[in-house]
């Protein structure tokens, strides 16, 4: 018969996952690749093109910090006090004001306040989802995204890409076999291939959506981000009350405040605000406050000017430099907008291997695997343009040229 103390010695034994009992699936969810590359990454001296950072000397501090004082001034208690789930009403109605243009017809009722667009990618799976259930998604794709529905025990069909996008007409074929509870796109500059969808693709992807009445998750954080070429219409401007729409303060303003938003049909919005009380009641009013004084201080567009200009001229450098120093082997997309090249590498090579090689020479970005759901990828990576100052873009590059011409 065992003793207490044997019993004892053998529970101390076990990690206290095993001890406790943490549901199986989640002990098979991976960490994210880019907070792992990251804390390598974080090393002194090495030049990182890991993250999908925004540049930090653009943030507009001083504006900030102005608005943060208005909101303490004008709001007082009301923006240190407990909010509504939906968020604040009239920073509600100013976003909508904000994304008139390229989502008409909204009003406050279609837009939900999340904290980040990550938590916003959770409450669609967690609406939606059930263990089993099938997503389609781009191959690539965004591997944050990935996370959120891997949480739920998904399973994926993936669509592949060309220049123009996902191609569209691989879609219908795949809807009537696998009937997905949604549809997942990041239709500008995406994340990670930098790829824009075209115009006749976006068109094409939301008559399929309406005809098989399956909801369309649009991921868009860059879509401000446009350097050059012409805006493109949103989804939901194509598609009305088929689309779920995702954006964010992260990329053009500041992604500190966790400040982003879903818009929605409004008659999907009870169920999406009953999910979000469940993860976190709400988002911070202080932070809501401080951005609604921040809008109506009028100076975001400016501000996201600026950031283009920098932007843009950050991924002139790095695509000369990899003109430069890369092999002709190698080949890359180059986006119109956002944060990201994607470049495939010569024949045979993987980025994963190459990694390793690239961290002992103080120069670090994220292999392209990750981002295929269904595998594939291997001889792909992603490199990030906005958080490297001019001298390292081309720096870091030359050291990334020689390590893939060398390993050839």
């Amino acid at each position: 018969m065992k003793t207490i103390t044997d019993s004892n010695t053998k529970a101390n034994t076990m990690n206290s996952f095993e001890k406790w009992g943490v549901t199986p699936h989640v002990l098979t969810l991976e960490n994210s690749i880019i907070r792992e590359i990251l804390k390598l990454s974080s090393q002194p001296g090495v030049i990182s093109f890991a993250g999908g950072l925004p540049a930090p000397e653009m943030f507009p501090e001083a504006d900030l910090k102005e608005a943060s004082i208005r909101a303490c001034d004008t709001y007082h208690d009301r923006a240190l006090q407990y909010s509504i789930s939906m968020g604040v009403p009239e920073f509600r109605t100013a976003i909508a004001e904000f994304v008139k243009e390229q989502v008409p017809d909204i009003n406050a009722e279609n837009v939900l306040i999340t904290s980040g667009s990550q938590q916003g990618l959770d409450i669609v799976a967690r609406a939606f989802i059930s263990p089993g259930d099938y997503i389609i998604c781009e191959a690539p794709t965004y591997v944050g995204a990935l996370q959120a529905f891997n949480f739920y025990q998904a399973k994926y069909e993936t669509v592949d890409m060309d220049d123009q996008g996902m191609i569209t007409e691989q879609l219908e074929a795949k809807v009537k076999k696998f009937k997905p509870k949604f549809i997942y796109v990041v239709p500008n500059f995406q994340n990670p291939s930098g790829i824009t969808m075209s115009l006749k693709r976006r068109i094409q992807l939301v008559e399929i959506a309406n005809k098989y009445d399956i909801p369309v998750v649009e991921d868009n954080p860059y879509g401000e981000l446009r350097f050059e070429g012409e805006p493109m219409p949103s989804l939901t401007q194509l598609g009305g009350n088929t689309i779920i729409t995702l954006m964010t303060f992260s990329k053009i303003c500041a992604p500190g405040f966790r400040i982003a938003w879903l818009i929605a049909p409004e008659d999907i919005m009870p169920v999406f605000e009953k999910v979000k009380q469940g993860g976190d009641l709400h988002t911070s009013t202080f932070s809501q406050y401080v951005m609604l004084e921040y809008l109506k201080m009028g100076k975001l567009n400016d501000h996201i000017k600026k950031i283009i200009k920098c932007y843009g001229a950050r991924r002139d450098v790095m695509i000369k430099a990899m003109d430069e120093y890369f092999p002709s082997e190698a080949k890359y997309v180059k986006p119109d907008g956002g944060l990201f090249l994607w470049l495939t590498l010569p024949k045979g090579m993987s980025g994963k291997d190459l990694l390793p090689k690239a961290i002992g020479e103080k120069v670090a970005y994220v292999y392209g695997a990750p981002f295929f759901p269904n595998g594939g990828g291997e001889d792909t990576l992603r490199l990030n343009f906005s958080n490297a100052s001019d001298e390292n873009i081309i720096e870091g590059i030359k050291r990334l040229g020689k390590i893939i011409k060398d390993n050839m």
